[in-house]
């Protein structure tokens, strides 16, 4: 491939996407950073404090039960409130939760701080989803999510390797600069992105789905929607582990924090260098397929570890899971937003983010008692269970799915953004027809959306 070739599929990969979407992708890259506490957590918990692997996962598993409460939470906020209130709010919370948790020592202080900290840092997500779903065309959903997942990644493989070597000097300094780069982010947020939450229009009419009022029991009783969850909760489940029953493993049979921040830093390194090319090519394919085989990947390459006796073997299973996290992610959250009704975004976001959160919950005291009951090597058998029975999942429900055309065009007629009616302006020519709710920044989309071609908008699950 000439280096001409990358730039075109570079500049093809990154064209056309409104100036809101990319302040929003900064906050997150900003965020992601400093995103050291949860990727340490157990290592701080076993090696710097001495407790046990089941003491970490009980203080994981707290963590998750505050981003399960504050999901449904957080969704409902963003629906009510905007999008931009419920993410400032999270973030300045998560700041000062964050840099409290540093300086706790007591083990009932440890555990109510960690749970706050989940609460304040989760509460984020419903928001930043939906704002996405906001303001990006519908054709272009998949490759923006792939774009901000490579954000998020390109942070965390910084962080990692950074907060490994932090650790061997101050687990404290990883607290606060974590503290540090949440809050700046919320300074990010407050001074660059507009609210982007479409309000109804009176005087047009819509379907009592699109425009009623829309509570969380109605989410709940989305069947297909709700599968989705489900198979979402068993991905993460085996996702989790990268940050909870890996690094107790590999602590237990002698591996140091820098060893394991090398170790995982290839899955934030794999990423980014292959999370556009790979999206460019998985959003021409059937999104079935394609979550059948990232769910495969992802439970196999975890059960790989089970045979990793050498650094070199570690790094090698994180590219087989990495690989299917790669692909599982932008196909996943765009066929959550095309299951989305336009204003319930922030609920149906919020119980999504939910599947992670109880994951975060059940992961790490799944991992806890395994390995001090058992053995790491059960475990590691478990993922490669769970992979395989989300595979199936994904394949009976997603037979009868109809296709995006098919579903037809998006529930937003007569709702536009606040920013929008406040006078912003027209779209222009080139953002077409094709991107119908986008929302707020929609109109600058430009001429450059058009270079995702009629094959993308084919193979997008939005």
């Amino acid at each position: 491939m000439s280096v001409a070739s990358v730039g075109r599929a570079a500049r093809a990969s990154v064209s056309g996407l409104p100036r809101a979407f990319w302040w929003l992708w900064a906050s997150t890259l900003v965020n992601r950073l400093g995103a050291f506490v949860a990727t340490f957590m157990a290592l701080y918990l076993t090696l710097e404090r001495g407790y046990s692997a089941s003491f970490a996962g009980l203080v994981a598993a707290l963590h998750g039960l505050g981003g399960v409460v504050s999901s449904l939470v957080a969704g409902v906020l963003t629906d009510r409130l905007g999008r931009r209130p419920t993410m400032l709010a999270a973030n300045v919370a998560t700041a000062v939760t964050v840099a409290l948790l540093g300086f706790m020592e007591h083990p009932v202080a440890i555990a109510v701080v960690a749970l706050l900290v989940g609460m304040a840092s989760n509460a984020s997500r419903p928001a930043v989803q939906a704002m996405m779903a906001d303001i990006v065309a519908p054709e272009d959903r998949v490759r923006a999510f792939a774009l901000n997942y490579w954000a998020i990644n390109l942070g965390f493989a910084v962080s990692s390797v950074g907060a490994g070597f932090i650790a061997e000097f101050s687990y404290l300094a990883g607290f606060l600069v974590e503290a540090a780069l949440t809050l700046a982010c919320a300074v990010l947020v407050y001074v660059k992105l507009p609210e982007s939450r479409p309000v109804r229009d009176a005087a047009a009419g819509g379907d009592g789905r699109a425009d009623g009022e829309l509570g969380l029991g109605s989410v709940l009783r989305d069947g297909r929607f709700m599968a989705v969850v489900g198979l979402s909760f068993l991905v993460s489940l085996i996702f989790t582990q990268g940050s909870v029953g890996l690094p107790v493993a590999m602590g237990s049979e002698g591996y140091s924090p820098a060893d394991y921040g090398l170790v995982i830093a290839v899955n934030g390194v794999l990423i980014v260098l292959v999370q556009l090319p790979v999206t460019r090519y998985v959003e021409q394919r059937d999104p079935r397929r394609v979550l059948v085989l990232s769910a495969l990947l992802v439970g196999y390459g975890f059960a790989l570890t089970a045979f990793a006796g050498s650094l070199a073997v570690y790094a090698l299973t994180v590219c087989v899971w990495t690989l299917g996290e790669v692909i599982n992610s932008p196909v996943q959250m765009g066929l959550v937003v095309r299951l989305s009704p336009v204003h319930g975004r922030g609920r149906y976001q919020g119980v999504y983010t939910m599947s992670w959160a109880v994951a975060a919950l059940v992961a790490p005291l799944m991992a806890g008692f395994v390995i001090d009951g058992f053995g790491a090597v059960w475990l590691w058998a478990g993922t490669g269970v769970l992979g395989t029975v989300a595979a199936a999942g994904y394949w009976f429900l997603m037979r009868d799915l109809p296709s995006a055309a098919a579903s037809g065009a998006e529930a937003c007629a007569g709702t536009t953004s606040a920013e929008t009616r406040a006078g912003a302006e027209p779209p222009e020519a080139g953002a077409g027809a094709g991107a119908p709710g986008a929302g707020a920044g929609a109109s600058e989309t430009g001429a450059g959306a058009s270079e995702t071609g009629a094959g993308a908008k084919a193979g997008a699950t939005t």
